[in-house]
Formats: structure tokens, sequence, C-alpha cells
């Protein structure tokens, strides 16, 4: 990978094709007037200054179409930050300005240039002689991930960029060539492309130091932007929270991006009529399973409608996000940003990505009830697949199991509810769960009768929640008293079923006295 200096004036190329292979014809920004082109296909070239000015007669590339497809894109997303066009077109190529363009030419003819995958000169895209580079396939073991690193590297080398090295805390020379941090195996492993990064999965432009030393930090992003006629793509949303921020209006959405600077950050904002789950996906764009190719490491932060932080998701050890979450009816907004990882900081995370996600209404999936008859007693128990997306549970009964109403409002912890009815009549029982998007759904009926009824004028739920349940078979008064005999309510009750309120006492035992005209009882009450 030697890199040489423009010492000397323009040549004549002369680029000829020397086989019939045909690669696939493939843009990655058609209307990019700055080129690069990969080609596979065989080139016979003289008149440069490589071999000796002697020509080189180039073999096809021996690649698959999926071969030469994994190279183009991992390539293509290397450069999609950039007003550039990969391509694999020689007919795009052609029609590119002379001093805007270079040919990086994939081959297994490589003797005329030893113990290198491959070589370019610095700073020869804007020459305008035709002064091709050269990526060797055969040194590369035709591997697609190697071979599309080096045309990352070797394309670099032409827009002026040079080695990137590591150096330890003294600045003594650890690698001329930057092998990166971090396993091979984990999606976050990284290395710069102009190191070595060939081991990497994570792979960007870098700003670092060179081979000429630990202060000698080469800034890569100015430099291809600044000295070779193209600089950034457009960028295509806006970073701020406002009304012109794009609505995701849909409950089902799917929108592509790129994030080009260290600098950019795309907003989009949503809104939900009620409380609902989101369920949000933010992908870099990859080749394979594990976000292979990918080198965009995805943050995203979640606002609401008064433009206040509610939330940032950044999982250190994936490139990608996802959100699962429940919102409240209102107006969010949602953020996405290019970050860094224990491996590297956010200036290299570039590249396309893909945000999708869906809004649902929340519906309770399922909701039994049993119970039993415990003497004049009955005892409710119930269960609900998914309580915590509830906002209201009730007991209701009925006499004739048609027309119900409601004989307690319970926590939606809640799980269970004691009742004594005043005759040994049958009750019928069933269970309200409103959700947090206001669907209502019932559990089964079930019938219970008493088997036996105690001669008591006041029937009291004494395991209670937020309400006391008395059944009373005559108007009434009462008084609660905590367990120190102080009072703290009383109030009048009449003839049939009463709720009184529970709601601010504290967790713990008390006493209730109900006073009739010929009777008075005491029971003990349990809040929870």
């Amino acid at each position: 990978m030697k890199n040489f200096t423009k010492s000397i004036i323009a040549l004549l190329c002369s680029l000829l094709a020397i086989t019939a292979f045909s690669q696939p014809v493939l843009n990655s920004y058609p209307s990019a007037t700055a080129t690069i082109y990969l080609d596979f296909n065989g080139q016979a070239v003289s008149g440069t200054l490589w071999n000796g000015g002697n020509p080189i007669f180039c073999e096809a590339a021996t690649l698959s179409d999926d071969q030469i497809e994994e190279i183009f894109n991992r390539v293509a997303e290397d450069y999609r930050p950039f007003e550039i066009n990969i391509t694999t077109d020689s007919t795009t190529f052609l029609h590119a300005p002379l001093n805007k363009r270079i040919r990086i030419i994939i081959t297994p003819t490589s003797s005329w240039k030893p113990n290198v995958g491959g070589v370019s000169f610095t700073g020869s895209f804007k020459w305008g002689d035709n002064t091709p580079g050269f990526v060797f396939s055969d040194r590369l073991n035709n591997n697609p991930k190697s071979i599309a690193e080096c045309c990352s590297h070797e394309s670099g080398h032409t827009l002026g960029l040079s080695h990137q090295s590591k150096y330890d805390a003294t600045c003594a020379l650890v690698e001329t060539y930057n092998t990166g941090i971090g396993s091979g195996a984990d999606e976050t492993s990284w290395a710069p492309l102009m190191g070595s990064s060939y081991s990497k999965n994570m792979t960007g432009w870098n700003d670092g130091p060179t081979p000429s030393g630990c202060g000698n930090t080469q800034d890569n992003l100015s430099i291809i932007t600044g000295s070779n006629g193209f600089t950034y793509r457009t960028d295509d949303y806006t970073d701020s929270l406002n009304t012109s921020t794009l609505n995701l209006t849909s409950n089902k959405f799917s929108i592509s991006g790129i994030i080009t600077t260290s600098n950019d950050k795309d907003a989009f904002s949503f809104s939900l009529d009620h409380t609902k789950r989101i369920s949000f996906e933010a992908n870099p764009y990859t080749i394979g399973l594990r976000n292979d190719g990918a080198n965009l490491d995805i943050k995203l932060m979640l606002y609401d409608e008064s433009k206040n932080l509610i939330r940032t998701y950044n999982p250190e050890d994936n490139m990608s996000v996802i959100i699962d979450t429940l919102l409240t009816k209102g107006i969010y907004y949602i953020i996405i940003d290019g970050t860094g990882n224990n491996n590297t900081s956010n200036y290299g995370s570039l590249g396309a990505y893909t945000f999708s996600g869906t809004s649902n209404k929340i519906i309770i999936k399922s909701l039994a009830l049993l119970g039993t008859a415990n003497l004049n007693e009955h005892d409710l128990h119930w269960d609900m697949m998914n309580p915590e997306i509830a906002n209201q549970i009730s007991i209701e009964f009925s006499i004739d199991g048609i027309n119900f109403t409601t004989l307690n409002n319970a926590s939606i912890r809640s799980k269970s509810f004691n009742y004594t009815p005043t005759d040994n009549n049958i009750k019928y029982y069933r269970i309200k769960a409103v959700s947090m998007s206001d669907e209502v759904v019932y559990s089964n009926v079930i019938s219970l009768k008493s088997n036996e009824i105690e001669s008591k004028s006041f029937k009291v739920s004494t395991l209670i929640t937020n309400q006391i349940t008395v059944n009373a078979t005559e108007n009434y008064q009462y008084r609660i008293m905590d367990m120190n005999g102080r009072m703290i309510a009383f109030g009048n009750g009449t003839t049939g079923m009463n709720n009184i309120n529970m709601y601010n006492p504290t967790k713990g035992m008390y006493v209730i006295q109900l006073f009739g005209k010929n009777n008075k009882q005491v029971e003990r009450i349990v809040k929870q």
C-alpha cells in the first residue's frame, strides 16, 4: 500500500478491456458527478507511472455477481455521506469529469507489485489523466469484505489521505497501520479505513495520527470534502423540533435517511390519540444479520411535546436501536444521531439508516375470573395476562346474570376480592378492566351461592385496597379508627350496598364501628 505524491505532469493512460467479463451495473448516487469506478472486468493499462511505465495486462477478477454486489455495497456505504457516486458502470465513469474520477481495478494480476493488497497514488483522483489504483483480489483471497476494505482504503489515498497509525501513551509507534479496537466478532469492533480494517466490523473515517508522528493528526473528512471538488450530501431531514419536522402520521411507517456529518441529526415527530404501545426500530445500513458492513452506530432520543428529553436509547454493544414502550396521548419527537461507543467516537459514525415502527392501541389480552363460596363469604380471584396496561379494574355483580352493577373499584394491582351477601340467592360476578387506551374488556361470568348466612346486619369487606364495601339491612352510622384508637373517618350509610372511601389512609389494620337502629357491629379492616 505504498503511497506516492503527484510529481509529474499528467500522462495519457490507455485503459482497454481485455476480457468479455460482464459485471453487475450498480450506482450508489447516480446524480453525483464525482465518481469512483470499481472495475472488475480486466484491463490493459499503459502510459502511466505504474510498473515503470510498462503495460499491465490485468485479468478480470474471479468473483461471482453476489460477491461483486457485496463489495460494491460495502464501499458505497463508506462513501455514503459524500456527493460521490460509487459505480461498476464504465459508461458512467467515462462521462464523469476527468479531474473528478478514479478507476480502481480489482484484479488477480499482482506479480508486478509484490507484498501489498493494493496500491494507488495519493491525490490521483483529481490528476485528470486516468491513472488508476489497484486492489489485488488474489492477495486478499477473493474475500469480499477484505476486497471492499482495500477498495475504500486505496480510493481514500487517491482523495489525498495518508495512512493512519497507532501510538501508545508515550507517543511511541505501536502500529503503522492502525488495526483498531475490539474483537472482530463484536458488532462495534472498530478500525479506521486508512489503517488496517480487515478484521473489524465497524470501519470508517477517522481524525487520528499518521506514520509521521502521534502529533501529526489527519482529519479524513475535511480532506475528502475540502480538496476534491465535492462535499457532503445535502442534509435530508432537519434537526429542529418544530412544525417543519417530518410527521410520522401513520400508525405504521418506514423511512430511510443518511447521517452525513458528526453534527448531523434527523428529527421526526409523531402524535398519539390514546395511550399506545410504540415499537420503533432504527437500523444502520447493513449487508448481514449482525449489522455487517455498517458504519453508523445509532442513538435515539425521545422528547415530549414540551421538548423535554424523556429518554436516550443507546445500547453500547449494538449499532441498532429498538424502542418498545407505552406512551400516553400527546405529541412526541424522535432524534436520530450517530454516536460513539466503547471503541470509537462519533467522528466516523456516519451512513445510511432505516427507521420503522408501529403504534398500537393497548389491548388487555386475557382476563379470567374464578370464585368460591365459603359459608356466607364469596371469594373472587382473577388473573390478567398484562396487568401493567390496565387503567381501571372494577368488580361487577348481578342477581340475574344479565344486568350488572359495580360492586367495587379495585387497585390495578389487585387480584382478589371478598364479598359477603345478605341472602343466600345466587349471585353473578364479572371483572371489568379498562386499558390505558380506553379499551374495555370483561372477564367470564361466574355464579356463587352462599352455603350459610350469619345473622349480621352489616356485611363488610375486610380485605380492601381503596374502598370498604358495606352491605346493610338498615340505615346506619359508621366510625373508622386506626389501631391507636384515633378516629380517621365517620359518616352515614343506607340500606343496601355502600362504598366507603379509604384512598388516603396508609396500608395497615383499621377498625370500623357500625351503628344501626337496634344493632351495633365492629369489624377489623386490613388495607392492602
